[in-house]
């Protein structure tokens, strides 16, 4: 399934693309995707008849966060090869984890705000893991059986908040909006494998991230059952998977948003996201 969320903020309507491409209006089955109905959702959902159900259209609306609001976003730094020689780093010999705060979750193309307190705005595009089910303690072979699906997300980040003030990741990370996500989950059974996605980011029409999930140092498998040890994993929160090389930081001189900025980013098969920076 391909799951999607349509319309503003705090009135979204859940749907399922179908085989056409179409957003199908599900809310009659399960009234949102939240971390409350995702156990029970495949469930509710097999075997429908999708084309008995209403067409959302897609024209000139928001598009919404694809699960309603994560009761937690967990993230993984310098996880691709490519990104930690880019960043001088050393690959890391465990999963590095920081959270995201809740705020800082929004729909797709909803704005990046920019404050005037900013000096080194920066982007990345990431993939997404959905957990579908509750994780505790789990072996990797058991992993993907606690996986929703996939997303793409712009781990958005102010590196001199990140690195400048006092070496806490979270301070440059949870600003509002600082994690626009979807616009869709692809679940498991619908994406097989996510061990081989094209990725890219443009700013500005300029290409500044081009990589593939292939060099993750820590694939999604590993990633939930590392996590799953120290904490209890619940339906509906995120994972953010880590971010290959071109992000502004790294360029030569370094390149970082500013207000008016277009930033535009996808991962094969699981849909495209496109954010202007908007001074708050």
């Amino acid at each position: 399934m391909k799951l999607m969320r349509v319309g503003d903020i705090g009135q979204e309507v859940p749907c399922i693309l179908d085989q056409d491409g179409k957003a199908r209006d599900v809310s009659r089955l399960v009234p949102d995707f939240t971390p409350e109905t995702i156990a029970g959702l495949q469930q509710a959902l097999a075997d429908f008849d999708l084309s008995a159900l209403p067409v959302v259209s897609l024209e000139n609306v928001r598009i919404g966060a694809p699960v309603a609001q994560p009761k937690n976003i967990y993230c993984i730094g310098l996880n691709y090869s490519d990104h930690a020689k880019e960043a001088g780093m050393e690959p890391p010999k465990e999963p590095i984890l920081f959270n995201k705060s809740s705020g800082t979750y929004c729909g797709p193309n909803d704005p990046i705000l920019f404050s005037d307190k900013m000096t080194k705005l920066d982007w990345e595009v990431e993939l997404g893991i959905v957990i579908g089910k509750q994780a505790l303690n789990i072996s990797q072979d058991q992993a993907l059986e606690h996986i929703l699906g996939y997303t793409v997300v712009n781990d958005v980040s102010e590196r001199a908040w990140q690195l400048d003030r006092g070496g806490q990741w979270a301070k440059g990370k949870g600003f509002p909006n600082f994690c626009p996500t979807g616009p869709l989950v692809v679940t498991v059974d619908e994406l097989g494998g996510a061990d081989n996605l094209a990725m890219w980011l443009d700013v500005n029409g300029e290409r500044m991230q081009s990589g593939n999930t292939n060099t993750m140092i820590f694939d999604p498998a590993f990633i939930v059952a590392y996590l799953s040890e120290f904490m209890r994993l619940e339906p509906g929160d995120l994972i953010c998977t880590g971010t290959p090389p071109g992000v502004g930081m790294g360029k030569t001189p370094p390149l970082y948003l500013k207000p008016g900025d277009q930033v535009e980013l996808s991962i094969d098969q699981l849909g495209a996201q496109s954010q202007r920076v908007v001074a708050i």
